[in-house]
């Protein structure tokens, strides 16, 4: 029986449709204005730039110019790229400027929309941020679509990693800015730790547009962008907290080795607490008060070191450091540190020589970063399975925007095998199948482990592998594949473009190719790029261009006739969204092709919904080896799967960011304060405010409300006023005073720290006190707030326990949070108060305010699937360059693995094998 919703989205279309149909409109519009627009010389068309510009100085709104700055675009895309927007690529731009997600089907041509939106709301001058995944795509698509923007009188701008300061305020200067988004947030975090307004390097966030959105806002988002530096010292506390672990008795704390946790009992606690204070280490009366919270963790960590990390089984002491032992490979790994303080709780255990921990200086994550902008919007191919999400977490929309061409692209259900080998060997003969009518395929694994163990079968079963090298006609019938799982590699897209030539075969990892479309017959434009590098233009290349384009057409042609691209996947990925990806890299822009996924019952996402039993009924059922079951009710199941554990990861995400919400609105506030400080020249008037604040809260503190005179600790009062404002006077004398009251000596203790300050004043010059007091200003605020975030990570690595209590962690979290931000705001007023008041000056010149120096900085950015450190890899090999440019490139005794350092999983191996590092000694046993 047929749902009411399916009959009312028949006879009013769904809201998707209803929503597309209301910009069709527009669409007649712009095509009604093309012949105009065409009859425009280049220069006429350029113009139109300048005159947008000026309607809207006076007072037009953007959306009011949609109509002509799309044509105008479209326009000049034609004479400029030879590419003219389709109607479906206009409904495209005019979703992103909505400021919604627009889904495109691969090789819909996502690029080309996004210059519709950019160049019409790079006319108000605001700047437009397009934001890509990696450097190579933000380059690519920067002088790719670059041209179009120049053509029209705009500026393009790219940020790579690697550039200074000046080439980065130079290229958000642009009318456009292209980046990947760890640019972008690296960036904003690094401007936030500057001391002059010139210093930065951004000027604002009015409109992104993100490339591949679902990537960049769903899956990169599951970890925060880190900045971090080495802490001051603090060996003298490690080695306090260490001293009292070892008096500790098994009644005192309770240990669980399987998840590798430590917890104190009461009795521990309460033990624990007495030896803190008469160490003084403790503030305040109980050992889980706020202000104690990273005493709590360092002693946590202590207890970890000592009862669950053993010499020499998970790591050794050697040289004076304590080296970690991989627990995998039983390997030493040199260089490798335990973070949150654990490593220097070990050290202390060890009693040799504590390395300073690295502090996070700033850190944000992407959905806080991309929620700054006022207008944000996103393309992809696959969103529509987290729309949830985007409404949800930054209040986008997502639209399927219809492709240009019905897909003609037949999508098989899923075939299940009961073991890995049957699943493996089905796939090695459709493969076969496929080579042998001359048709391209593409295999798609969910990892690079996978992916090598399906390339070795292949090569067992009589295909030979071929590394950077594409295969341009499969006329030969030679038994060849290439393997791709290098991320963000520019050979990559090189390669993946050409994987369309009839009998490639392309092992990829799902994550291969983003960004390059794969075109039946292979890229025309990349083997002329490529192979005519060196051909200087004349009629000999052009010939042979002429040559390259005809052999792509006819590779093209058979291609088609041998049925498309074949995609196979070799499993179910956790989320439908990545299936989908791989899935629609075949039936490009109307052309056949062809999908179908080999499952086994071993697979992770099958065996996590209860394989075993669907194994046993099959055996009984008489499945025999080598035979699969194929029925729809399969997919179906398995979607179902998907959507739950989607729905779970979710849910993790977002209460993540209810955690991190707090911290951002702390953030808001003192990066709002420090750009102010920094854009205001005299905060005289500030550091007057905070002073006074400063003496009202000694008065308050030694003279309680309503007490009477000989209630007062004038002793206290006295003490205070000479630590915080540098004063000695005869508060005593005037506490003897007749009828003197708590507001009267607050008065006089204003009146005397402002004549304190106006005598500096005169002494050192107006201009150089103004100069003081902003630096010092800006530095305690800096130093505090480097603290506080310290204090945050240690309080949110503890306030889950509460949980057994009965008490919300998250309002726990919120409650302490707000608790210790207060303390940051209090002590903030008095240390500011009190180094200005001390400080005295040899030279009458003012000190240039200091230049920002990320030296000892680094950033990061830790990928969730797989736990590296983006930026750690990216840096990597600059560095080897470095250390070779100035001839100390560190030496590697094939014989000692300690002096090999951090080896690349594809590298040769040091010890001299001939063989990469991954399949030798970085071999995981």
């Amino acid at each position: 029986m047929v749902g009411l919703g399916a009959i009312a989205r028949k006879l009013f279309g769904s809201a998707n449709d209803r929503r597309v149909k209301g910009y069709r409109p527009r669409v007649a519009a712009i095509n009604a204005l093309e012949p105009e627009v065409q009859a425009l010389t280049d220069e006429q068309l350029k113009a139109r730039t300048a005159d947008f510009r000026q309607q809207i100085a006076n007072g037009a709104s953007v959306d009011d110019l949609l109509v002509p700055a799309f044509a105008t675009v479209r326009e000049a895309a034609r004479r400029v790229l030879g590419q003219r927007h389709f109607d479906v690529q206009l409904i495209g731009g005019m979703v992103l400027n909505d400021g919604d997600i627009a889904e495109m089907k691969t090789g819909e041509g996502k690029t080309l929309v996004a210059t519709l939106a950019t160049y019409l709301n790079a006319l108000s001058g605001k700047g437009v941020h397009v934001v890509t995944v990696n450097d190579y795509l933000a380059k690519r698509d920067s002088e790719w679509m670059g041209r179009i923007y120049g053509f029209l009188g705009l500026s393009t701008g790219v940020i790579v990693h690697g550039l200074n300061d000046d080439e980065r305020r130079a290229a958000y200067a642009c009318d456009i800015t292209y980046a990947t988004n760890n640019e972008l947030g690296f960036d904003y975090l690094r401007d936030n730790m500057k001391y002059e307004r010139n210093q930065m390097v951004q000027r604002g966030h009015n409109f992104a547009i993100v490339d591949e959105v679902d990537s960049i806002l769903v899956d990169e988002a599951r970890t925060p962008l880190i900045i971090s530096g080495p802490l001051d010292d603090r060996s003298d506390f490690y080695n306090t907290i260490d001293t009292f672990i070892p008096g500790l008795t098994p009644e005192d704390y309770e240990v669980d080795e399987k998840q590798r946790t430590a917890i104190f009992t009461e009795a521990g606690t309460e033990k624990l607490e007495k030896r803190l204070k008469e160490a003084g280490i403790l503030k305040g009366g109980a050992l889980y008060d706020v202000e104690n919270v990273s005493v709590v963790h360092h002693i946590n960590q202590a207890l970890r070191a000592h009862r669950l990390f053993q010499r020499d089984k998970d790591y050794i002491v050697k040289g004076g450091e304590v080296v970690i032992i991989d627990e995998f490979t039983g390997r030493m790994m040199p260089g490798r540190r335990y973070s949150d303080g654990l490593h220097q709780a070990l050290e202390a255990k060890e009693h040799v020589r504590i390395q300073p921990e690295n502090q996070t200086l700033a850190s944000i994550t992407f959905q806080n970063y991309f929620r700054m902008y006022d207008k944000l919007a996103g393309m992809t191919g696959t969103a529509a399975t987290e729309a949830d999400e985007f409404a949800d977490i930054y209040g986008l929309e997502v639209l399927e925007i219809p492709t240009h061409r019905p897909v003609a692209r037949q999508d098989d259900d899923d075939e299940v095998y009961r073991t890995v080998e049957e699943k493996y060997k089905a796939i090695i003969e459709t493969i076969k199948e496929a080579k042998g009518r001359g048709q391209p395929v593409l295999v798609g694994t969910t990892s690079i482990e996978k992916s090598e163990t399906l390339a070795r079968m292949l090569s067992q079963s009589g295909f030979t592998q071929k590394e950077f090298d594409v295969l341009f006609d499969g006329d030969d019938g030679e038994l060849v594949f290439q393997v791709l799982n290098a991320r963000y590699h520019e050979q990559e897209a090189y390669i993946i473009a050409q994987a369309g030539v009839p009998g490639a075969v392309t092992i990829a990892t799902n994550m291969a190719g983003r960004g390059t479309d794969i075109q039946l017959g292979g890229n025309a434009d990349m083997r002329i790029a490529r192979e005519l590098a060196e051909v200087p233009p004349g009629p000999e290349r052009d010939a042979r261009e002429a040559k390259i384009r005809e052999d792509v057409s006819r590779l093209k042609d058979k291609a088609l006739a041998a049925g498309g691209l074949f995609v196979i996947g070799t499993e179910r990925h956790e989320s439908r969204r990545i299936d989908n990806q791989l899935r629609g890299r075949s039936g490009r822009q109307g052309d056949p092709g062809h999908s179908r996924f080999y499952l086994s019952l071993q697979d992770d996402l099958m065996r996590i919904f209860g394989s075993d039993r669907m194994d046993g009924m099959l055996q009984k059922l008489g499945l025999k080896e080598g035979e699969a079951i194929i029925h729809p009710w399969i997919n179906k199941a398995l979607e179902k799967a998907q959507q739950k554990v989607e729905a779970r990861n979710f849910d993790i995400r977002k209460n993540l960011l209810k955690f991190d919400n707090v911290m951002n609105d702390q953030r808001k506030v003192i990066f709002e304060q420090r750009i102010e400080l920094m854009t205001d020249d005299n905060v005289s008037e500030t550091v007057a405010e905070m002073r006074h604040d400063v003496i009202a809260d000694i008065v308050a503190k030694r003279i309680p409300e309503n007490a009477y005179a000989e209630q007062w600790d004038v002793d206290g009062l006295k003490e205070d006023v000479k630590a915080q404002l540098n004063l000695d006077l005869p508060v005593d004398e005037w506490a003897k005073e007749e009828g003197i009251a708590d507001q009267e000596i607050e008065e006089r203790l204003k009146k005397a720290s402002d004549e304190l300050f106006a005598d500096k004043e005169q002494r050192f010059g107006g201009e150089v006190m103004r100069q003081v007091e902003k630096a010092f200003l800006l530095q305690t605020l800096d130093h505090l707030w480097r603290e506080h975030l310290a204090h945050l990570d240690h309080l949110r690595s503890v306030v889950g326990f509460r949980g057994y209590a009965q008490r919300d962690p998250l309002n726990e979290y919120k409650t302490e949070a707000f608790t210790l931000f207060e303390g940051l705001l209090t002590q903030l007023r008095q240390n500011t108060t009190a180094q200005l008041s001390r400080v005295e000056l040899v030279q009458r010149e003012a000190p240039p305010p200091p230049a920002f120096d990320d030296r000892g900085m680094a950033p990061h950015h830790l990928n969730p699937d797989t736990g590296e450190d983006e930026f750690a890899l990216a840096a990597a090999p600059l560095l080897q360059t470095m250390f070779e440019e100035e001839g100390r490139a560190p030496a590697r005794d094939p014989n000692d693995p300690s002096t090999w350092g951090v080896v690349g999983r594809n590298e040769p191996c040091p010890c001299g094998s001939g063989k990469k590092f991954k399949h030798c000694h970085g071999q995981f046993v």
